[in-house]
């Protein structure tokens, strides 16, 4: 059972794939989350990536594809997984193909206009922690500034202000969304506007769950 999540910076993809992981009890695997760990290690890898991170651009296809290799070959992803933020462009589209060859796959695509994803990024808090993401208005920690899970202090990211934004879904448009086209065959479209619940029952259902 493996699922890839598509859709623009703020779509809410990654608290969507998170529940479904849950649902399914299989890993979430969010390609932000690695990038920010890498980032936070503090190696010639993440120093690059961070500048990357930062301007609201993608990582090189290079860096992304090896390290999304090898976290599918790990042992807690037999039973199938879901991939969140990856891939990015055809370059990685073709390299998890190769990847995932003789396997079967859905592809999970969650629209939202950019006003939006602006609305929703422009209040995201992100744990310094353990990388959970919260909102400060559609869903908020218990306890201000205070991840839920692990009780590491949340954080703005610098990556979210408009301007970075913009940039972000600007390049997700000339990079990402043809992928759109080159999944048709697998393609699950879920509307992403409305509370969180809401939209997980869209998705659910499209599944037929």
């Amino acid at each position: 059972m493996i699922f890839i999540f598509l859709g623009p910076p703020g779509s809410g993809k990654g608290t969507q794939a998170e529940r479904l992981a849950d649902e399914f009890k299989i890993p979430h695997i969010a390609l932000g989350d690695i990038l920010r760990e890498t980032i936070r290690e503090g190696s010639e890898t993440g120093k690059v990536a961070k500048g990357y991170v930062e301007a609201g651009r993608l990582v090189p296809d290079e860096m992304t594809i090896k390290i999304v290799e090898e976290r599918i070959k790990r042992p807690d992803c037999k039973n199938g997984f879901i991939l969140d933020g990856f891939p990015r462009s055809r370059q990685q589209a073709e390299a998890l193909k190769e990847a995932l060859a003789g396997q079967d796959y859905k592809v999970i695509y969650i629209e939202v206009p950019l006003e939006l994803t602006i609305e929703r990024n422009a209040g995201r808090l992100s744990c310094a922690n353990c990388g959970a993401v919260y909102h400060l208005k559609n869903n908020p920690p218990r306890q201000a500034g205070i991840c839920d899970k692990c009780g590491g202090a949340l954080y703005e990211r610098k990556d979210d202000n408009r301007e970075v934004i913009e940039t972000r879904f600007k390049v997700y448009k000339e990079s990402t969304a043809p992928l759109i086209d080159y999944y048709k065959d697998k393609l699950i479209s879920v509307e992403g506007t409305g509370d969180i619940e809401g939209v997980f029952k869209r998705l659910l259902k499209a599944l037929g769950v």
